[in-house]
């Protein structure tokens, strides 16, 4: 069936200059009575009809339509496009480019809707930074106050306000040093020097370094049965020992008392192997699973502030796995416990 929505320029010319000679040459017919000065007619109106339409067509309409795409395209149009412009777009229907125009709209929401996001997680972010600084910073100007009214001269208290008065330091310089790791990461400036080691010779390690908070809470930290095989992988040992501290830190922070760390080692293929830290602890809500890798997201902010670190753990972590290439996943179900694992390459590539 013959439809006129879908027509091309030169299809709808060339249709309407047949519309236009048809009527012209009868007219002249019953004028003139002779077959051949109609169809003279006929053919002159028709090319005449075909040529000067194709040409208000392409000239005008799709004039008026190249504007639109380098609005949309928003650049100096270069050689590639200019050809497009001449050859390409002019043979697309009306249609096809309400198409791509519809397309570039849906593609302009998402983007929109992306940085109404992005600029709703900044300003979390912005919150969440002013709220650490200023915890630690106004509790050092309260204990050097009260040491220039007086305290000064107590012996064993300004030694208990000195002590209180570092340890505030000493999380203000820990949280300028993870904002500092965390935009090398991301800039790329942090360099990442893989070489290949045994997994689980660096797990190892950590569980050793962190003996005394698992001793403290009676936790037992182990390697999942069946897992204990050397598996070689090949990454920034001290950057992947640093991931596994934090993660093992968080699961002594956040687990029971009594209770179990496991580090798991899997090859997925012939290349990749799977790391997992899992615990039995007091688990993560299904809503805040998306967003545990932000920084500064807490899933319990009194609770988490109360326990310490800088809430830039995870964040570490993920851009550290990140930049290897790599993906990092959590899995959690609240009083069940946590599991969270990455990949590592098993080989160079």
């Amino acid at each position: 069936m013959f439809e006129t929505k879908n027509l091309t320029p030169n299809q709808l010319s060339l249709f309407t200059a047949l519309i236009l000679s048809i009527p012209e040459g009868i007219v002249f017919f019953i004028v003139s009575s002779h077959p051949v000065i109609a169809l003279v007619a006929i053919a002159v109106t028709f090319f005449g009809s075909y040529f000067l339409i194709r040409f208000v067509l392409q000239w005008f309409i799709y004039r008026k339509i190249k504007l639109i795409y380098k609005f949309i395209y928003q650049t100096k149009a270069t050689k590639k496009e200019e050809t497009y412009y001449k050859y390409v777009l002019p043979q697309k229907s009306i249609d096809e480019v309400q198409e791509d125009v519809a397309k570039w709209a849906q593609q302009r929401r998402e983007e929109i809707e992306m940085l109404k996001t992005n600029e709703a997680y900044r300003k979390e972010f912005l919150q969440n930074l002013s709220h650490e600084f200023k915890t630690p910073i106004f509790a050092i100007q309260g204990y050097v106050e009260t040491l220039l009214q007086g305290a000064m001269e107590d012996a064993r208290l300004n030694k208990k306000f000195l002590q209180n008065t570092a340890r505030n330091v000493e999380r203000m310089v820990n949280l300028v040093n993870d904002l500092d790791e965390i935009s090398r990461l991301e800039s790329g400036e942090q360099r990442i020097n893989k070489t290949k080691f045994v997994i689980q010779e660096v797990i190892r390690e950590v569980y050793q370094s962190l003996y005394i908070l698992t001793n403290a809470k009676n936790i037992k930290a182990t390697i999942k049965k069946g897992c204990e095989p050397p598996l070689f992988v090949y990454a920034d040992k001290e950057k992947i020992k640093q991931v596994l501290f934090n993660l093992v830190e968080n699961a002594i922070k956040y687990g029971r008392y009594g209770g179990h760390i496991t580090a798991s080692f899997y090859k997925t293929d012939e290349a990749h192997a799977l790391i997992e830290i899992g615990d039995d602890g007091i688990g993560i809500a299904a809503e805040h699973l998306p967003r545990v890798f932000e920084r500064f997201y807490r899933t319990d902010v009194a609770r988490s502030r109360d326990i310490g670190g800088t809430g830039l753990g995870l964040a570490i972590c993920k851009h550290i796995i990140e930049a290897h290439g790599q993906v990092i996943h959590v899995r959690s179900k609240p009083d069940v416990g946590t599991t969270i694992g990455f990949t590592l390459e098993t080989k160079k590539e």
